[in-house]
């Protein structure tokens, strides 16, 4: 029996100087047939024009692996998704993202473990890089995917695959959905009785991430995603989010020990211990004032009936 056309789908805004590496990673795929489309949303840095040259034209037989590319107004990363969901062709769609780097048997082995599943997703790898918040994501999400079982809830956005007729009769990506649109998707399989299996062989490698304030973006963002999660699909646990309590909780007893230092301790002894903590655990208290600026953000969405931020 032949295998059936999966297809790979990209998005990227204004990230020109990774587009090469992860389109080089996703045509080695040793999985066939294939197709990949790519789709720019709204980029001002040259990365439509680079995506261009890795088209394919139309027809072209000579093609091992068809490549489409697609533009958009800058309308975010579900809209780009769906809009490559929508013209696809394939039985299941993958996604990843423009800073991964897929490896070669990634589709292969996600495919193996798909019988029965609605969603199939891999495990992602983060490059360690050479500062302290590269090396803390890196060792955070390998902390997250140590524990995890192969039934899940949650299709991770840089490595999950996709049954197509399943995805797109429960709505596939809502385009008001601009951050963890992973989350949301995820939901609605779930809660239509639908299954994702985690596959530990499907690796994908991503960039380092090395800029603090991004990271603090980003998890900022996750926490207010998470709260409109929790509040839209009830009773389903998360569990791609066990470092989330943990972290967010840490800046509370840090605060209060900090506040009874000040007023039982010598205050020379207690501002160098504040200090010198504070120094050590930084990134983690700047992660936690993010994961709680976030959670009020998702509870003003909440108040105002608002769904997409």
């Amino acid at each position: 029996m032949a295998s059936p056309l999966i297809s790979i789908t990209v998005c990227v805004r204004n990230g020109a100087h990774w587009i090469d590496d992860c389109m080089t990673a996703l045509c080695a795929q040793t999985y066939r047939p294939l197709e990949i489309i790519a789709v720019d949303d709204g980029s001002r840095d040259g990365s439509s024009e680079l995506l261009q040259q890795w088209e394919t034209s139309e027809g072209d037989s000579s093609a091992e692996i068809p490549i489409q590319i697609l533009s958009q107004e800058p309308l975010g990363l579900s809209a780009g998704r769906n809009k490559a969901l929508n013209i696809s062709k394939g039985e299941w769609v993958a996604i990843t993202d423009i800073d991964c780097r897929p490896r070669p048997d990634w589709i292969e082995r996600m495919f193996a473990s798909s019988e029965g599943k609605d969603a199939v997703t891999g495990k992602v790898i983060f490059d360690e890089g050479r500062t302290s918040v590269s090396r803390l994501r890196s060792r955070t999400i390998a902390w997250k995917y140590s524990a995890r079982s192969s039934d899940v809830t949650l299709a991770n956005g840089p490595c999950s695959m996709f049954k197509r007729v399943n995805l797109i009769s429960r709505g596939g990506f809502d385009p008001s959905w601009y951050h963890a649109e992973d989350m949301e998707v995820s939901m609605k399989l779930i809660q239509a009785g639908g299954h994702i299996r985690y596959e530990p062989e499907a690796v994908v490698d991503h960039v380092a991430e090395n800029s603090l304030k991004i990271f603090l973006q980003k998890r900022r963002r996750d926490a207010r995603a998470h709260t409109r999660i929790m509040r839209k699909y009830r009773g389903v646990k998360l569990d791609f989010s066990k470092d989330g309590m943990l972290i967010a909780f840490l800046l509370i007893p840090y605060i209060a020990l900090s506040a009874v230092m000040v007023n039982f301790l010598d205050p020379v002894i207690t501002g160098a211990v504040i200090v010198v903590s504070t120094i050590i655990i930084r990134n983690y208290l700047l992660w936690s004032a993010a994961l709680w600026l976030g959670t009020f953000e998702g509870c003003i969405d909440a108040l105002l009936g608002r769904n997409g931020h």
